[in-house]
């Protein structure tokens, strides 16, 4: 399984939304970052990454430098991981053994890929864990066409949560992977980036946006899955470098008709 370019690739794809529900974002407005609650600053946990491609590489890379316990796996097996591993500190897995003990995995493979995931792959994950969808569709360059989310109007992380049985909060799929080594700043930076995040479960989303916050970025509340067509590819949030404003009006901004060029 490869990673999900879905990160996004060298360069971003542009602007344009899922034809999907497009309900506007509790209260009717994007909420802006908040700060991690008290005590949660600086705790480590334990994180299962699944896929090891450019963004699970380097979110394996941050996370392990900021002490958290990282297990990472991809379909090839924690053999050719070996690098990666002496690298940062994580430790290799099988797909089946990432979330083991988790509190937080990362899901971070191509959506076609998505379905043939493992059966179990949550068995014996911490209590309450979250899972991060960083995955986007591209139907015509990778993907193939998936009728649900054209057809039935889902968007692309309430698909992938019907595939792997769990809620997801969605999470840097519009990021430049290298901007995860390269452009963290400490809070109240004017330099620092925003990412916008969505999810139903508003204690997930919480310990998501801490994590991102410890990470070095700011975040946007998107509202829940539903609403994230906002950030699929080719919207206005996609691939921007900016901040909290920013970032927020370009959500704001999305529209919910799928550009002709992300239909498969």
């Amino acid at each position: 399984m490869a990673e999900t370019r879905g990160a996004l690739p060298e360069q971003p794809r542009g602007q344009g939304g899922c034809a999907c529900r497009h309900s506007p974002p509790p209260d009717g407005r994007l909420q802006p970052a908040r700060r991690n609650p008290a005590g949660t600053e600086g705790s480590t946990m334990k994180i299962g990454i699944i896929g090891a491609g450019n963004i699970g590489g380097n979110l394996t890379r941050r996370l392990t430098a900021l002490g958290h316990d990282v297990s990472v796996a991809n379909s090839r097996g924690p053999e050719t991981l070996g690098a990666l591993a002496e690298e940062t500190g994580a430790t290799p897995v099988v797909v089946t053994e990432a979330a083991r003990g988790a509190e937080v995995v990362v899901v971070t493979v191509p959506l076609k890929n998505v379905p043939d995931l493992p059966s179990g792959l949550f068995a014996g994950a911490a209590e309450g864990f979250v899972v991060i969808d960083t995955g986007n569709y591209y139907p015509r360059e990778r993907d193939g066409r998936i009728d649900a989310i054209e057809d039935e109007g889902l968007t692309e992380s309430r698909w992938t949560e019907r595939q792997i049985g769990h809620p997801v909060v969605k999470a840097f799929n519009g990021t430049y992977a290298q901007d995860i080594l390269d452009r963290p700043r400490p809070a109240g930076d004017p330099d620092r980036l925003a990412l916008p995040v969505a999810g139903d479960d508003a204690a997930a989303k919480e310990r998501v946006r801490s994590l991102i916050d410890e990470l070095g970025f700011d975040t946007v509340d998107a509202g829940g899955i539903d609403d994230s067509w906002r950030q699929q590819p080719d919207t206005p949030v996609y691939g921007l470098r900016e901040g909290v404003d920013s970032v927020t009006k370009a959500l704001a901004d999305a529209s919910p008709e799928r550009p002709a060029g992300f239909r498969g």
